[in-house]
C-alpha cells in the first residue's frame, strides 16, 4: 500500500472517531435531564419540591424502567432529577409514589435520617421509622449519603385496580403521599439516589435505572 493510501486511511480513521465522539456528546446532550429549581412558598426561607415515583416512565429510551418526575413551575410534571435547591434554607418535599414495594438489603434503611425533627409523614401520619417486612414493603427511597439523608417511601398495592402503569401518574390512581423537610447548608453538588433494588433484570437489582441519571439517580444543586 502506497503512502498516500496509508494516510488516507488515517484521515478515515480519524474521521470516524471524532463523528463518533461527536455522535456521543450530541446524544448525550439531547438526553440530559433539564434542572427543575426548587418553587418558592409564603413562608420566608422556605422552598417546595414536589415529584412522582412511577413503577415504569413510558417514555425515553428506556420507557419500561422506573422512574422520578418532578413538577415545574407552571405544574408539569418533567422527567428527571435534577433539582436546584437554594443554599441555607428549608425544603419541603412532596412525593407521590405510585410504585409497589420489596425489602431493602440493609435494614437500616427503614430509618428515617437527616430531615427536619428526625421525621417524615406517609398519607398526613408521622413516622421516624418504616418495616419493609409489613404490609407492600418499600417502594422506594430518597438517599443524599453526603448529607445523611434518607427517606423510605411505602409501596402500593401493585395488583390494585387503580394501580398506575406507566407515567405521568395521576392523582385518581393509587399512590401513597409521602412529605418531609430538609435543610440545605453550602453551596455543592450532591448525588442522591434510590437505594431499594429496583434494577429489574440487573444483578441484585442494582443496576439500569439504579443507577442513571434521570430515572433512580439524580444531583441536588444547592446553590446560593
Amino acid at each position: 500500500m502506497s503512502k498516500g493510501a496509508r494516510a488516507a486511511l488515517v484521515v478515515v480513521g480519524f474521521a470516524i472517531a471524532l463523528a463518533l465522539v461527536v455522535y456521543g456528546v450530541v446524544g448525550w446532550l439531547l438526553h440530559k435531564p433539564p434542572t427543575i429549581s426548587a418553587q418558592p412558598s409564603s413562608t420566608p426561607g422556605v422552598v417546595n419540591v414536589t415529584m412522582q415515583v412511577d413503577g415504569s416512565v413510558g417514555t425515553g429510551p428506556h420507557p419500561s424502567w422506573v422512574g422520578y418526575r418532578v413538577q415545574n413551575a407552571s405544574g408539569k410534571w418533567v422527567r428527571t432529577t435534577v433539582i436546584q435547591l437554594p443554599a441555607h434554607s428549608e425544603v419541603h418535599f412532596t412525593v407521590y409514589q405510585y410504585d409497589s414495594g420489596s425489602g431493602f438489603r440493609n435494614p437500616v434503611w427503614d430509618q428515617v435520617a437527616g430531615t427536619v425533627g428526625g421525621v417524615a409523614y406517609l398519607n398526613g401520619k408521622s413516622a421516624t421509622y418504616f418495616n419493609d417486612q409489613v404490609g407492600n414493603g418499600i417502594g422506594h427511597s430518597f438517599n443524599v449519603p453526603a448529607l445523611g439523608i434518607n427517606v423510605p417511601f411505602a409501596g402500593v398495592n401493585g395488583n390494585a385496580s387503580n394501580f398506575c402503569n406507566a407515567g405521568p401518574c395521576t392523582m385518581s390512581q393509587l399512590h401513597n403521599t409521602i412529605t418531609f423537610d430538609i435543610k440545605t447548608g453550602n453551596p455543592g453538588t450532591y448525588r442522591w439516589q434510590c437505594f431499594v433494588p429496583c434494577g429489574l433484570g440487573f444483578l441484585n437489582g442494582n443496576g439500569g435505572p439504579m443507577t442513571t441519571v434521570g430515572y433512580m439517580g439524580g444531583f441536588l444543586k444547592v446553590v446560593a
